[in-house]
């Protein structure tokens, strides 16, 4: 059903993942974690990556597993060191600025990522047929905020400094992780996923200038990439926080789906946006933590927004990891109306 919907087509029950669906609210997971070391040791065991990936659909028979690894091992694979904090997230240093871009502006180096192509290649004939593994990547903007602060910040202020400041080398920096996006995906595609999510998670911190420039180029080109290589590839969009902003972006990037952050207007997304492209979303992660007649009403309420076109039926970020599996499975009967 998934990939039916990626192709314009409206399903009678939409499909259904979750983004993070692998992670730390399944105890499953949490007992493979614990085998690891650090989480960067996850993402690069081929064995567990794929085990993980797979978790979440024996538990829910989800219509779409997603590969289980992280938007930072880009950075990972440019050059630039990585490291995970418990409790605190990504750490990455040296921090680029201005004076080192160039340090980082080069090709990728795929053998730094073989694990997760191999990770690829173990989890899709482990899957059943119906369900579609979909790879992923992080959208050159959201991945720059990293590298340019060196971790999460609240307000993305560092890279956006950066981009006023020197407009020249953050645009070197961006057309790097432009270039290592497609190469990326590309090799994703070769190792057997069916379609890819290009996740910009902080692009609706940028002005309308600064999110034409820096979000929707770089995807238009990324989407042009990748489709020069794999002539049929299935793309996902997601730029959270894009708002009314979503009109230029299907305007200029040639996305088979867009997803929708829990804030933005149904309706104008279904008449908008939704009249020309797949959606995917938008249940709010806070309202699944909820769950109860809350959880109720905003799947009805999504579902009846969207399922008379083509729809993916998703969270508009990622499952939170205090959410009650229970949740999870009420969301889900909702969804599929038993």
């Amino acid at each position: 059903m998934m990939l039916d919907v990626l192709a314009g087509q409206r399903c009678a029950t939409p499909p259904v993942w979750m983004m993070r669906q692998a992670g730390r609210y399944l105890p499953e997971y949490r007992a493979v974690r614990e085998k690891t070391g650090s989480f960067l040791n996850l993402c690069f065991t081929p064995e567990l990556a794929a085990e993980v990936t797979l978790q979440p659909i024996r538990r829910f028979n989800l219509d779409a597993a997603i590969l289980f690894s992280d938007i930072l091992v880009v950075p990972h694979a440019l050059g630039q060191t990585v490291t995970f904090v418990a409790g605190e997230g990504p750490r990455l240093a040296p921090l680029v600025g201005s004076e080192n871009v160039g340090r980082f502006a080069k090709r990728l180096d795929l053998s730094k990522l073989g694990p997760v192509f191999e990770t690829i290649r173990l989890a899709k004939p482990a899957l059943p047929e119906h369900v579609a593994l979909l790879g992923f990547c992080g959208a050159p903007w959201t991945v720059a905020t990293y590298m340019v602060a060196g971790q999460g910040t609240p307000d993305q202020g560092p890279a956006r400094v950066m981009a006023y400041r020197d407009q020249a080398a953050f645009a070197r920096l961006i057309d790097a992780l432009t270039d290592a996006s497609i190469e990326y995906l590309v090799e994703q595609f070769r190792s057997g996923v069916d379609a890819v999510q290009v996740f910009d998670t902080w692009a609706g911190v940028l002005p309308p200038e600064g999110f034409e420039r820096w979000c929707i180029e770089p995807m238009r080109r990324i989407v042009e990439g990748v489709r020069s290589i794999i002539r049929d590839a299935r793309i996902i969009g997601f730029p959270r926080g894009a708002g009314t902003s979503l009109r230029r972006y299907i305007e200029r990037v040639d996305v088979n789906a867009v997803g929708l952050d829990w804030s933005i207007d149904r309706v104008f997304a279904r008449e908008t946006i939704q009249s020309r492209v797949a959606v995917q979303g938008n249940l709010d992660p806070m309202v699944l933590l909820a769950g109860g007649d809350a959880l109720d009403c905003a799947v009805d309420a999504a579902v009846r927004a969207f399922a008379k076109g083509p729809f993916i039926f998703n969270l508009g970020h990622g499952i939170l990891p205090e959410t009650p599996i229970a949740h999870v499975e009420q969301m889900l009967r909702r969804v599929r109306g038993r």
